[in-house]
C-alpha cells in the first residue's frame, strides 16, 4: 500500500535514486504516549533521496492516509537539500491502542511503536494549577524551610505548604537528546506530554532548518481550551521565557521570542502575565525588541484584554467583575525576586517600584480564571530560583523558594474554600547540583573563611527570625547556612550574601576565557575557586548548571492518586489530562 500523494506532488518528485536509503527517523518517536484527540505532525525523514512512488508509511498495516483522513506531503529535496521527508501536519487519534508506523522506501523499512490512550469521559477535576519552581531542587526546598521555618529540639517548627501534600512521586527530566535537560523541553514534556530536545519547546527535533517547521504536539493549552476551559499562566520571568512559552509554543528555539509573542495571541490564553514588555511593542519604539511593526499590547486590548503594568492597575483590573482575560507586562526584562522586591530593594526595583510578586500574580489570576463556571488551567512559575541559582546566589534562589511556598499555601486555601475540585501540583522542570553542608560563623576563630564553616555537630543551627510571610527579616547575620554549588565556573567565593546585587560568578577575559569576577575579589575573606565547568570555546560557562537529578513532584485534590513512585516528566501531562478528561476516545 502506497502513501497517497496530490497528482501535483507526484508528478513534481520521482526522483532517480542509486541507492536504496533506510529511514532515518520517524517522529514521534518510538514508545511516545499520544492521547487520544490530540493533534500531532507524522514526520517520516530518509537519509537520502527517495522516489515517490516506492515511499510507504502504514499504521498497524493501513495507509496512513486512510487512518487519518488525509494526504501526507511529499518533500523531495527538504530545505534544498539531497534528503526526503514525508509529513502528514494535524494528524489525529480517536481511539486508544497500540500502533506500529511502518515507513519504507521500497528496500528498507523503519518501525515505531506509539501508545494511544484515552482519559475518563468525565472529569474528576474543574481545575488545575501546576506550580513550577524553575530549577527548584530538594536542596533548595531544604534551605527554605531552615530559613522560613527554623528548629527546636531539632524539629522543625513548622512544614511548607508544599510538605503538606498527600501525594509525591519523583519526576526523572531527561529529554531526547541529553541527561541534562533545560527548562523548555522539560517543561514542554509537562505541557504536551512528549518529550523533546534541549532549547526546543512543543515540537519534535527534526533535521527542519527552519526552527518553526519541526513536528509539532499540542500544548494542553489547546486542549483545554477546546473544551471550553480558560487559561493562564503567571511567572516572574519574561513571560517569553522557556516555560511559560510552553503552554503554548511550537518552535526549536526557545529564543524565538517575537514568534512566542504571536503564539501568546493566536492561542487565546485567558491570563498572561509576568516580564518582557519590549517584545510586545513595535520595532520603532524605544526599547523595543521586535523585528517588525506590530504593536502586540493593541493586539491583546482590541481583543479585549484587560492590561495592567503594575501591581496596583493588575488588582484593579482583577477585581472588575468584567475582567475575563488579563495581560500583566510589569518590568522590560525579568520581574524582580523577593529579595530585593521585598527588602533590598535593588535589581530593577527602582524602575519599576510597584512590581507584583509571584503570590500577587497567582491571586489576581484565579480571580479572573474562576469566572469561567467550566473551570481553568493555571501554570505559576517561580522563575527565579533557577536564575539565582545560575548565578550562585543563595539567599536570592532561597528567597524565592519560599515565594514560591506561599503561593502554594494560598492556592490550597483557595481550594479548600472552592469545593475542594482543584488538582494542585508543585514540581520543578530540572533540578542544579545544591546543597546544604552546614553554617558559617562569623564569630569562629581566625580570619580564614574556610575555617569557620561548621560541619556535623559544629554546624548547630542559623539564627534566621522569619516573619509572617515566612522571610527572614535580616540575611546578614553572623551564623547562617553554608549552601554549595557543585557545578560552578572559576570565582570568588565570599562567603556571604550579596547585599548590593545579584552575584555574577564569572566574566569573559580579553582572550574569551571565562574567568573569576574580580568584583569580588577584594571582599574580606573571599577565595578564588577554580571551577569544574569548561571557560573555553563555545561551552564556556559564566555561571552554574543544571543537573540531571530527579525532582519531587507533590499533589493534591483530584486526580493526584496518580501521583506515586518514579515517572517520567512526560507523565504529568497524562495526571492533568486525566484529571481533566481531555481526551475522551470516540464512541
Amino acid at each position: 500500500m502506497r502513501f497517497h500523494f496530490s497528482h501535483f506532488a507526484a508528478a513534481l518528485c520521482v526522483l532517480p535514486v542509486a541507492a536504496p536509503v533506510a529511514a532515518q527517523a520517524i517522529y514521534p518517536l518510538h514508545r511516545a504516549e499520544i492521547m487520544a484527540g490530540a493533534h500531532f505532525d507524522l514526520k517520516v525523514e530518509f537519509d537520502g533521496l527517495v522516489d515517490a512512488s516506492k515511499a510507504k508509511v502504514t499504521l498497524n498495516g493501513q495507509d496512513v492516509a486512510k487512518v487519518f483522513g488525509k494526504s501526507a506531503e511529499f518533500i523531495a529535496r527538504e530545505d534544498g537539500k539531497d534528503a526526503t521527508s514525508l509529513l502528514l501536519r494535524d494528524a489525529r487519534f480517536t481511539k486508544p491502542g497500540q500502533y506500529t508506523v511502518e515507513a519504507s522506501d521500497g528496500v528498507n523499512s523503519k518501525k515505531v511503536s506509539w501508545n494511544v490512550y484515552a482519559t475518563p469521559n468525565k472529569a474528576a477535576a474543574k481545575n488545575v494549577i501546576l506550580f513550577i519552581g524553575d530549577g527548584f531542587s530538594i536542596g533548595h526546598r531544604t534551605a527554605a524551610r531552615i530559613l522560613s521555618k527554623g528548629y527546636e529540639g531539632g524539629k522543625l517548627t513548622g512544614k511548607l505548604a508544599m510538605d503538606e501534600m498527600p501525594a509525591m512521586a519523583l519526576l526523572t527530566t531527561q529529554g531526547t537528546d541529553s541527561i541534562v535537560t533545560d527548562s523548555a523541553n522539560s517543561a514542554s514534556a509537562y505541557t504536551t506530554g512528549h518529550k523533546s530536545c534541549v532549547n526546543a519547546l512543543g515540537v519534535y527535533c527534526s533535521r527542519a532548518a527552519k526552527s518553526l517547521d519541526h513536528p509539532k504536539v499540542e500544548t494542553i493549552t489547546e486542549l483545554a481550551k477546546r473544551q471550553g476551559l480558560s487559561v493562564g499562566v503567571v511567572t516572574n520571568s519574561e513571560i517569553e521565557d522557556a516555560t511559560p512559552a510552553s503552554m503554548v509554543a511550537h518552535t526549536r528555539k526557545r529564543s524565538d521570542y517575537n514568534d512566542i509573542v504571536q503564539m501568546f495571541y493566536d492561542s487565546k490564553i485567558d491570563v498572561m502575565m509576568g516580564g518582557g514588555s519590549p517584545h510586545f511593542l513595535p520595532m520603532s519604539t524605544p526599547g523595543s525588541k521586535r523585528k517588525d511593526e506590530l504593536n502586540f499590547i493593541d493586539k491583546f486590548k482590541n481583543a479585549g484584554y484587560a492590561f495592567a503594568t503594575t501591581k496596583s492597575e493588575m488588582f484593579a483590573a482583577a477585581d472588575d467583575a468584567k475582567t475575563k482575560k488579563l495581560l500583566g507586562l510589569y518590568n522590560t526584562g525579568n520581574i524582580d525576586g523577593a529579595l530585593d522586591l521585598k527588602f533590598l530593594k535593588k535589581g530593577s526595583v527602582s524602575k519599576f517600584p510597584d512590581q507584583p510578586d509571584v503570590v500577587e500574580e497567582m491571586r489576581a489570576a484565579i480571580k479572573v480564571l474562576s469566572r469561567n463556571p467550566k473551570g481553568f488551567v493555571l501554570m505559576v512559575e517561580s522563575a527565579r530560583i533557577d536564575k539565582y541559582s545560575h548565578s550562585m546566589d543563595t539567599e536570592r534562589a532561597i528567597f524565592d523558594t519560599i515565594m514560591l511556598d506561599n503561593a502554594v499555601k494560598e492556592a490550597k486555601n483557595w481550594a479548600g474554600a472552592n469545593g475542594n475540585n482543584t488538582l494542585i501540583l508543585v514540581t520543578a522542570d530540572h533540578s542544579h547540583p545544591v546543597s546544604v553542608i552546614g553554617t558559617v560563623d562569623d564569630n569562629a576563630a581566625g580570619d580564614d573563611m574556610r575555617n569557620k564553616i561548621g560541619i556535623y555537630e559544629g554546624a548547630g543551627f542559623p539564627k534566621y527570625r522569619p516573619n509572617a510571610e515566612g522571610y527572614p527579616e535580616k540575611i546578614d547575620i553572623d551564623k547562617r547556612i553554608r549552601f554549595v554549588f557543585g557545578a560552578y565556573p572559576d570565582h570568588y567565593d565570599t562567603f556571604r550574601p550579596h547585599m548590593d546585587g545579584e552575584f555574577v560568578p564569572a566574566v569573559k577575559n580579553a582572550e574569551g576565557v571565562m574567568v573569576a569576577n574580580e568584583k569580588y575579589k577584594d571582599i574580606p575573606g573571599a577565595v578564588l575557586r577554580v571551577g569544574n565547568l569548561p571557560n573555553k570555546g563555545s561551552r564556556a560557562a559564566n555561571q552554574g548548571i543544571h543537573s540531571g537529578d530527579d525532582v519531587i513532584l507533590t499533589a493534591m485534590g483530584p486526580g493526584s492518586a496518580k501521583v506515586r513512585g518514579q515517572l517520567e516528566n512526560s507523565d504529568l501531562f497524562r495526571v492533568m489530562a486525566e484529571a481533566l478528561a481531555l481526551g475522551k476516545a470516540a464512541k
